[in-house]
């Protein structure tokens, strides 16, 4: 055990949905942590509400704070904007937080799942552009001014990257900017920021690599630590669902089945950066962030 990092794993496949809803589709939390017989076990829970997955969070980090089991916890959107989100918004502070902040203070999310993200992505379009760009993606109802239904126009050269850099360095990950239909991880952002931020400033966690640094961890890098928060892409690790498993479910247990057969053997510390200083250090560590797993 003296080599692992972590003790236990958390990942959630997380849902911007405007109703509760359980099922394929829907929030699925996946958690491998030790059982009374010290042997490594999983489990899944399937929440129908943001609310109710929050709560469940928490009692499931209280309970590893208890047996003093630090913690991965890994979300599937991006913990972050694309580099120049904050300075456009005309945000204060280090860029990441600054937006998270912002983010927490806006939206508006209820017991029932309805929420505001629609209205706040268009009006973070409002303060960024002054035009309907770059959030997009919205139901006919909650189309307006500054948020149209459709992708607008293509990104160019004077505006907002339409990815950051972690998604120009795998494939498949849909831009932060796409609010509705398959793949929109911008509702799913909008809605999972004020849950990121309200774990991370209620507990002794730290959000990588913004307060870790784009690096290898070492266990003195998390010695003080109950849980690291990151972001995870599960469509890295080529799930294939069990018998009764939906595929959201067999997403997250395979990662947590992933990070845990990586830590055991001592491999894991190397995915949370490159192993020299690289380039694009300053963006990904005050700005971007990046998804764990994904070759620097």
């Amino acid at each position: 055990m003296s080599q692992r990092l972590f003790h236990a794993y958390v990942m959630v496949d997380w849902s911007a949905a405007s109703k509760p809803t359980t099922g394929p589709d829907s929030i699925w939390i996946g958690v491998l942590k030790r059982n009374v017989r010290f042997q490594m076990a999983f489990e899944a829970h399937n929440p129908g509400t943001r609310v109710d997955a929050e709560k469940l969070l928490n009692s499931i980090l209280d309970e590893l704070k208890r047996k003093s089991e630090r913690v991965l916890v890994g979300f599937d959107f991006p913990l972050a904007f694309p580099r120049g989100t904050a300075a456009a918004l005309k945000l204060s502070g280090e860029p990441w937080r600054a937006v998270m902040d912002f983010t927490a203070k806006e939206i508006k999310d209820k017991p029932d799942n309805t929420n505001n993200r629609f209205q706040v992505g268009a009006k973070m379009n409002r303060l960024m552009t002054g035009e309907a760009f770059p959030f997009w993606g919205a139901p006919a109802r909650d189309e307006q001014t500054m948020l149209s239904a459709k992708r607008p126009r293509e990104h160019g050269p004077s505006d907002l990257p339409e990815l950051r850099l972690t998604e120009q360095a795998t494939k498949g990950p849909s831009p932060i900017w796409k609010l509705y239909y398959q793949g929109s991880v911008g509702g799913q952002a909008l809605t999972g920021l004020p849950v990121i931020k309200r774990l991370r400033d209620t507990r002794a966690a730290k959000v990588w690599p913004f307060e870790t640094g784009w690096r290898p961890l070492s266990s003195a890098d998390v010695a003080d630590t109950e849980a690291v928060l990151a972001e995870i892409y599960p469509s890295l690790f080529g799930a294939k669902p069990a018998a009764g498993e939906v595929k959201d479910q067999a997403q997250v247990r395979t990662a947590c089945e992933r990070f845990n057969a990586l830590d055991e053997k001592g491999q894991l510390a190397a995915l949370f950066g490159p192993s020299k200083d690289d380039p694009r250090r300053e963006i990904v560590e005050h700005e971007e962030g990046w998804i764990l797993g994904v070759n620097a």
